[in-house]
């Protein structure tokens, strides 16, 4: 039973020893641990949690957050300008499809125009068609002129023979 007083105590220091308080005041601080000594007399060790070492672990912690909120943030940032990026592509593409829409209307009226071109007359063409056209009126009109001359000669004869009829009567 002893033994277990002395295990129980000895836990019970250990742990005292294991806690370091904020608490403490400078007097209960520079006192020396109390250390117990065990049936087999082994001095228990302290383990250090130095400033040091608890700089250390705040550092990575700070870090780590801090690295995970910039990661976060660039993350949004690259999603945001992908998103813009995204959205100028389709414009872009939008317009490119009104550029080539245009073209072949353009192409389609060239064609259109290439054709025209090939069928309709030139000036050239129309003034030969003009002094054809003109000749033929001509002729025409010298044809009625001819027509209408012959066609007086006859009437002028038969109005010399209806004149020659009528004055001597045959019986």
């Amino acid at each position: 039973m002893a033994t277990l007083a002395r295990l129980a105590a000895s836990r019970s220091v250990v742990r005292s020893v294991r806690t370091r308080n904020f608490s403490t005041t400078n007097f209960i601080r520079n006192e020396a641990p109390p250390t117990v000594q065990a049936s087999t007399s082994t001095v228990i060790q302290k383990k250090p949690v130095g400033g040091f070492r608890g700089g250390i672990v705040g550092f990575l912690f700070g870090f780590s957050l801090a690295s995970s909120l910039a990661a976060y943030h660039l993350l949004e940032e690259y999603q945001r300008a992908s998103a813009a990026l995204q959205a100028s592509v389709e414009e872009l593409k939008i317009s490119t499809e009104k550029v080539s829409s245009h073209v072949r209307r353009i192409e389609a009226v060239e064609k259109d125009l290439k054709a025209l071109t090939n069928v309709t007359a030139t000036k050239e063409d129309i003034s030969k068609v003009r002094a054809e056209v003109k000749k033929l009126y001509d002729g025409l009109h010298i044809e009625f002129l001819d027509l209408r001359s012959h066609v007086w000669g006859i009437q002028q004869d038969l109005q010399r023979l209806s004149k020659k009829d009528s004055t001597s009567v045959r019986i």
